[in-house]
């Protein structure tokens, strides 16, 4: 008699917290019952492969070299007679595979950032990609979007990327394997066609939607060739032009009325610093370009003379967060380099800092404030610092004094447009129903990319 011992790992995904790992499990077939050894093998065969075409379970024999495996199975045939030089060998197995169980889930939370997905495949089930839950704009983005969700009964699971492309993309390979309705991606390589390319058509292919929000998902100059190309997909996002005029506008405005007190060293000119946040995203290249020269349409009209970049070597004239994150820490860092040059004692002071967001302000003023400047105590001695987003760290510097002006870049709007977008998908109807209340980019002609509107803090 030569039985067949069967073993598998299954991983059941409707667990409410956390998947549900069946313990290795010996299944005997007597082959008696069947005309050969290789009818049995035919009929577990046809068993297994029954078995992984329902959604709601996935058999998992073990996760190698950061891949997910569907099914991995074995099986070991045992003639009786060797049984006993056998029970060793499958002793060692079994022990292995219940380590490989018990490490599966710690190892599945280590690179997804999440716990295991929870899905209930009776109800919606959306996945949220996040590119950084570190970055300062985007928590609060999530904050407001997780209440909403939870409100609106809609049952979700959430990922952290750590910026890295990579990362979200086995995240969202995990996500659609397990059947989730709906993603919601915070794209990590903003402004990459290739990036966004690549999770529109596994979506399409496993016929599920995409909303993308924040950070561009096509560059400039290629408008609408993700957008335009695919189904079921639609971008929430701000109009990456309006942020950079409206922060050159409060520039501008600012600087008239206060030319005289900004010049320090008196020259008849004012030296400024510019932080960009990433090289590709069009929201950066736009406030990057518009801040400068909005600003210096109403010098100009103005009577005033040009802004000039506080290192005349430079060609970029800015400096850029080489991680893509808009960090503080960048901001920080710079600041800090470049006042070890350009100070008080040299004459040669720089006297304005632009930001492409709030968190690279926040981070200059932390340098500016070592060398006396911008101290809440000391409202007289500041260098006018600018940022976009209206965090409420940024909030609160401007209300001490030590931040000068800021632009509402609204996530609660953001949060309440994923959610109408998400809701449109669950009922099933137009996924823009409703967004009319909304800018879209009418200049490339897209409507399912939807802007929420931006407006200087005040």
């Amino acid at each position: 008699m030569t039985p067949f011992l069967f073993c598998v790992h299954l991983h059941y995904y409707r667990a409410p917290t956390l998947s549900i790992l069946a313990p290795i499990c010996p299944i005997f077939i007597d082959p008696s019952s069947h005309a050969s050894d290789k009818k049995a093998y035919d009929a577990l065969r046809n068993v297994l492969q029954y078995s992984t075409r329902h959604k709601k379970y996935k058999l998992l024999w073990e996760k190698c070299f950061g891949e997910i495996v569907d099914i991995r199975w074995m099986w070991y045939i045992f003639d009786m007679r060797k049984l006993i030089h056998h029970t060793l060998f499958a002793l060692i197995c079994i022990s292995i595979s219940l380590i490989l169980s018990a490490c599966s889930i710690t190892d599945i939370d280590t690179k997804f950032n999440t716990s295991a997905l929870s899905l209930d495949p009776e109800v919606f089930n959306a996945a949220v990609f996040y590119y950084d839950y570190e970055d300062t704009y985007i928590s609060s983005v999530r904050s407001k979007l997780n209440k909403l969700l939870v409100n609106a009964g809609m049952n979700y699971n959430e990922f952290d990327a750590n910026s890295s492309q990579a990362t979200q993309n086995s995240q969202i390979e995990s996500a659609i394997s397990a059947g989730v309705d709906l993603l919601i991606v915070n794209i990590v390589d903003s402004g990459s066609v290739n990036s966004s390319d690549i999770i529109c058509l596994r979506a399409r292919r496993a016929g599920i939607p995409v909303i993308f929000f924040n950070r561009p998902i096509e560059g400039v100059g290629d408008e609408g060739v993700i957008l335009k190309y695919y189904d079921s997909i639609a971008f929430i996002g701000s109009d990456p032009e309006e942020s950079g005029h409206l922060q050159g506008q409060m520039i501008g405005e600012y600087l008239v009325n206060n030319f005289d007190s900004c010049d320090l060293n008196g020259d008849g000119h004012i030296s400024y610093a510019l932080m960009k946040g990433e090289a590709k995203n069009s929201e950066a290249i736009y406030r990057t370009k518009y801040s400068v020269e909005d600003a210096n349409t109403i010098l100009n009209d103005n009577g005033y003379p040009e802004l000039v970049y506080f290192d005349e070597d430079s060609v970029d004239k800015f400096q850029l967060d080489l991680t893509g994150k808009w960090s503080l820490n960048a901001g920080q860092d710079y600041m800090m380099s470049d006042l070890g040059h350009y100070n008080d004692a040299n004459d040669n002071m720089i006297e304005l800092v632009i930001c492409n967001n709030d968190s690279m302000a926040e981070g200059c003023i932390r340098s500016l404030q070592t060398v006396g400047y911008n101290l809440p105590e000391n409202k007289n001695k500041n260098i006018p610092v600018f940022g976009v987003d209206a965090t409420a760290s940024a909030r609160k510097l401007i209300s001490e004094g030590s931040m000068t002006g800021t632009i509402v870049q609204d996530p609660d709007e953001m949060a309440n447009c994923i959610l109408l977008i998400a809701q449109n998908i669950q009922n099933s109807v137009d996924l823009l129903t409703g967004t009319e209340i909304y800018p879209h980019d009418t200049k490339d002609g897209l409507d399912n990319s939807i802007y929420i509107p931006c407006r200087i803090y005040d």
